[in-house]
């Protein structure tokens, strides 16, 4: 008897691909504006987008003409040579952001790697050669790599890899005593998220950015902003912190900048970028003329005040509908833009299981927390859509009864 198609790719992945990921029991096929189709031809409703990551959703024409003009001519030349994509790109996101200058890369735990390395190299270019600290806070997520894991304080994300980058210190988020208390003469560097992801959809308060930005200032300090996920339209500004007012000395990009195709970027000040020298940094693959091209149709599109005006609608209105869920198992929704966490009294897992049944595609930050990061083109009606299934899911949950 042949082998459906589903059962064939999943065996092959469990057969030859390092069991690192637990997926889901489908082999996704194509996908059209904010639906997914399976290789069986079901059709879900995406509320993932890669993980925040597709955000002119599936099938966009003009992204797709980019690629496609892009691959037939440089699809990679490597750092040695100028190409005018990566020096328009760069133009475009110094233009539209607190930056000065960009440095590119393959991916935002990339992206945070550099941004440690830079804001170590500014404190040992003024001779603070004991200056090597870097603060981050409870509930942080910043990638995987050897680095940014430090910088990640979860025992199930650190502990088989010790031992780690040294010199971190980790404070209470959002508590403006609590980095007082270990921002100081050795810290070199201050990192976080505007608004967590991994960590729950935790939004850090103006005045804990205001209080870190003067904690910076005071200490000699380089303020990093990770905005691999918050950044890029997502919250309904172009970047996450833009409503406090503050803003950073190096601020890192990634998931969405290109539409799919791996990228990373690390804005930074001139004072940054100037304690960098030729050599000290750098990658084969990063800035490459075919997903810088891809990048410029995103980040214009996105930056459109129009686009990010819907982002900010349609955010409102799915936290408004997700409050309407008459459930005992949803204890919060937060969140901004189209970044929205809902917090249950129970673990998520079934609910994401029981989504993939009616056609939903739902992600967790965290044990208790569904995650909503669809693509930032998602209209009111497929809010409509996601609440009629969840309140569905919701209800037929074995916990709902005794909740």
């Amino acid at each position: 008897m042949e082998i459906p198609l589903t059962a064939d790719i999943i065996e092959l992945e469990q057969t030859y691909v390092a069991q690192t990921y637990k997926r889901a029991p489908f082999v996704l096929s194509h996908g059209e504006g904010v639906h997914l189709i399976d290789a069986d031809g079901k059709v879900y409703l995406d509320w993932v987008a890669g993980i925040a990551v597709n955000a002119l959703g599936y099938g966009d024409a003009e992204l797709t003409h980019a690629i496609q003009r892009a691959a037939a001519g440089l699809i990679h030349v490597s750092n040695l040579y100028h190409t005018a994509p990566q020096a328009r790109l760069a133009q475009m996101l110094v233009e539209t952001s607190f930056a000065d200058r960009v440095f590119f890369c393959n991916s935002g735990a990339e992206a945070n790697e550099g941004a440690i390395k830079f804001a170590r190299k500014v404190q040992y270019e003024k001779g603070l050669v004991d200056k090597t600290q870097i603060v981050c806070f409870t509930g942080a997520f910043h990638g995987r790599t050897i680095g940014a894991v430090a910088l990640t304080p979860r025992e199930k994300y650190q502990k088989p890899f010790q031992p780690l980058m040294p010199d971190v210190i980790v404070a209470d988020f959002n508590d403006l005593d609590s980095a007082r208390a270990v921002i100081g003469a050795r810290t070199a560097a201050v990192i976080l998220e505007p608004i967590q992801g991994e960590g729950g959809i935790h939004a850090a308060t103006p005045e804990f950015l205001r209080g870190l930005r003067a904690l910076c200032d005071q200490h000699g300090a380089v303020l990093i902003f990770d905005e691999v996920q918050c950044g890029m339209g997502r919250t309904g500004t172009l970047w996450a912190h833009e409503p406090s007012g503050v803003t950073p000395d190096i601020l890192t990009a990634a998931k969405p900048l290109a539409g799919g195709l791996p990228i990373g970027a690390i804005l930074m000040t001139e004072a940054v970028a100037s304690a960098m020298h030729l050599g000290e940094h750098g990658s084969t693959f990063a800035g490459g003329p075919l997903v810088t091209s891809a990048a410029q149709v995103v980040l214009r599109r996105v930056s459109q005040p129009a686009f990010l005006a819907h982002v900010r609608e349609v955010g409102a209105y799915l936290i408004e509908r997700l409050a309407e869920i008459s459930s005992p198992l949803i204890k919060e929704v937060r969140g901004r833009g189209l970044m929205v966490g809902l917090e249950l009294t129970v673990d998520v897992t079934p609910v994401i299981e029981a989504g993939y049944q009616q056609g939903l595609i739902l992600v967790n930050a965290g044990p208790n927390v569904i995650r909503f990061v669809p693509p930032l083109i998602v209209q009111k009606l497929h809010v409509d859509e996601l609440v009629t299934r969840l309140t569905t899911i919701l209800s037929t949950l074995p916990e709902a009864a005794h909740a």
